[in-house]
């Protein structure tokens, strides 16, 4: 039975770059967010359920989601993001356990930036976090993103604590500036949960 591993990390801390990094070993990966595209794609049920819910203006002419709309919708009304999650959320978890289920590999990630807010990390058997200092994630969100640092810190704020996702990981990558390789720490990981899968 394939092990499966819950990647995550705050926002600017690297956990895509981490992914890449194992994906490039050869690991089998899955994005909870590719999931989260996926099932609200023209044909899909949840495409169907949130035109039912909130309008079926917020589809395009091809009959696709108009996702800038979709987001005013929710930004800053808990109740409609809520209502949106609870429409999506049981289909991305449909198709996350079917991929888990195929996996092959003597273990496999699935990455998730929301991946313990949502209880994700229940389809897992070890958690991973990407760790980098709060005021490094600042000014890494700040030059991507072209914002300034009040922004940077309201993006943050609206995630779990950096503290909460440490105590949640069995395992960690640290990644503070100045960005270094961090292939060495993700080999070394590599090697150990290919070894816990054999046991």
């Amino acid at each position: 039975m394939t092990l499966v591993v819950g990647l995550t990390g705050g926002v600017a801390s690297g956990k895509s770059h981490v992914l890449h990094l194992f994906q490039s070993l050869g690991v089998p990966a899955i994005e909870a967010d590719d999931v989260g595209r996926a099932v609200v794609a023209p044909g899909q049920p949840a495409l169907a359920e949130i035109a039912a819910t909130f309008g079926a203006h917020l589809l395009q002419a091809d009959g696709s989601l108009d996702r800038r709309a979709m987001r005013t919708v929710v930004f800053g009304d808990a109740a409609a993001l809520q209502r949106l999650e609870a429409l999506t959320h049981p289909h991305i978890r449909v198709a996350l356990r079917a991929w888990l289920a195929a996996q092959t590999a003597p273990y496999c990630l699935l990455s998730a930036a929301i991946l313990l807010e949502r209880k994700l990390d229940s389809l897992t058997r070890r958690v991973l976090v990407v760790d980098a200092p709060e005021a490094d994630q600042i000014s890494r969100v700040m030059r991507r993103d072209g914002i300034d640092e009040t922004l940077a810190r309201q993006m943050l704020s609206r995630q779990m604590s950096r503290a909460e996702r440490l105590a949640a990981a069995h395992d960690v990558i640290e990644n503070p500036d100045p960005l270094q390789n961090l292939m060495p720490q993700v080999q070394a990981l590599h090697t150990r949960f290919q070894q816990l899968a054999r046991t």
